[in-house]
């Protein structure tokens, strides 16, 4: 099988910005061409080749060149050391409406940023239609743009900006913009280039999206590449290193709702009611069952060696979500996680028409200690996150015959 072709070629690529003491230190180097600067290198030695319908994950903690690295491969800034290999059309959806003309109508803006990003009048002419249609915006299409709202403004520039299918789009931060029904569009619209053999780079903090859809990863710190490869390898030393750093932080340099206020305020008889979210799809509730109710200012117990989270959600009239369910050490690290749309299951609707599913953690084999549960509802295709409620459960449980560790793991001794 013949290899896919190179979208992407990036080879010892390095940023740097130099820094005076002052403007007059500034003005004398440029007079005399004596070396009166220190160097700050935001970006350095980073190399890396990406293929025709790969998807590539950069990840990395704030500061880490991230930003300095999707600037570079668009083409916003130049390079300092290093080249840059591009093959076809690139599409970078970086700071969305940037280039509008807040005087110009939504129309006029279509063909002012459109010949921006290369896209001439007779094409945007051939592409107007279209683009109209997808925004949504209607009459507003005839009003200046300093009359928009910011989601007005996104969802224009995510129309314009991706009207034409590229060979390498560039994402950075968020997947998608506006409201939950736009989101979900921005979503199928990204997916739909993928399919298509699109090469996509996705820059975010979401560990979550970066796995489902990055078959590569490279984490940036410091500038540099500190590792590339498979994603689950690249993340899983990520995870690591913010692990450490929050073992590390400061006492109280980490912001953590109290135990008691979560367990009056949301865990009132091991329920949590969420139907008043006001959004389009929401949790109608979440209910732990197996919960006995907290005593003092002590979290809830598992009085069983089972746990069962009841989910029952609300969506607009045919749309189906999926479901997903984190637990964690209280204020420490993650120990499992379920999907309903990793496992290949679908909820099922009641009698009203909410979508339910129950998942049981049988046989838990926790040691005795503090625990925390998160929930997240998702679109159909596991994407776009509707709803999530962090940290929206925390319990306690007590092994008898607890011993040191965090879980018993099935195991036989000879």
């Amino acid at each position: 099988m013949a290899a896919q072709p190179v979208t992407l070629q990036v080879q010892h690529l390095g940023k740097e910005y130099r820094l005076y003491d002052s403007p007059r230190q500034r003005l004398k180097a440029l007079l005399t061409g004596r070396h009166l600067h220190h160097s700050h290198w935001a970006l350095q030695d980073v190399s890396f080749t990406l293929y025709r319908g790969q998807c590539l994950g950069v990840i990395g903690d704030n500061g880490a060149g991230k930003s300095s690295l999707l600037k570079l491969l668009a083409a916003t800034l130049q390079p300092s050391t290093g080249s840059i290999t591009r093959a076809g059309r690139l599409t970078a959806i970086l700071e969305l409406g940037a280039g509008f003309h807040p005087d110009f109508t939504g129309r006029q803006n279509l063909y002012f940023g459109g010949s921006l990003i290369g896209i001439s009048a007779s094409e945007m002419t051939r592409l107007e239609p279209e683009i109209i249609e997808f925004c949504e915006l209607g009459a507003a299409m005839d009003r200046p743009v300093k009359t928009y709202s910011s989601g007005m403004t996104v969802r224009l520039a995510f129309a314009l900006i991706t009207a034409v299918e590229p060979q390498l789009l560039i994402i950075d931060e968020a997947l998608a913009v506006g409201d939950q029904h736009f989101q979900k569009k921005c979503v199928e619209r990204i997916e739909q280039f993928r399919n298509n053999g699109c090469t996509i780079l996705f820059c975010s903090h979401s560990l979550y999206h970066v796995q489902q859809l990055c078959d590569t990863s490279l984490w940036l710190k410091g500038g540099k590449m500190q590792a590339y490869g498979p994603t689950p390898e690249v993340l899983a030393g990520y995870e690591a290193h913010v692990r450490a750093q929050e073992a590390s932080a400061p006492s109280g340099s980490i912001s953590i709702a109290p135990t008691a206020h979560i367990v009056s305020t949301i865990l009132t008889d091991a329920a949590v009611d969420l139907s008043t979210a006001p959004t389009l799809a929401r949790f109608e509730s979440v209910d732990l069952p197996d919960l006995l109710p907290p005593v003092g200012h002590s979290p809830p117990r598992l009085g069983s060696p089972h746990l069962r989270v009841m989910l029952r959600a609300h969506l607009p009239q045919g749309q189906q979500p999926h479901f997903g369910v984190m637990l964690e050490q209280a204020h420490g690290v993650g120990i499992t996680s379920a999907g309903t749309h990793t496992d290949g299951v679908t909820p099922v609707q009641d009698a009203s028409g909410i979508w339910c599913a129950t998942l049981t953690f049988t046989d838990l084999p926790l040691h005795t200690g503090e625990y925390s549960l998160s929930v997240f509802l998702f679109d159909s295709q596991g994407l776009v996150v509707y709803e999530e409620r962090k940290n929206c459960a925390y319990f306690q449980h007590i092994f008898i015959h607890s011993t040191p560790g965090l879980v018993r793991l099935p195991h036989v001794w000879s």
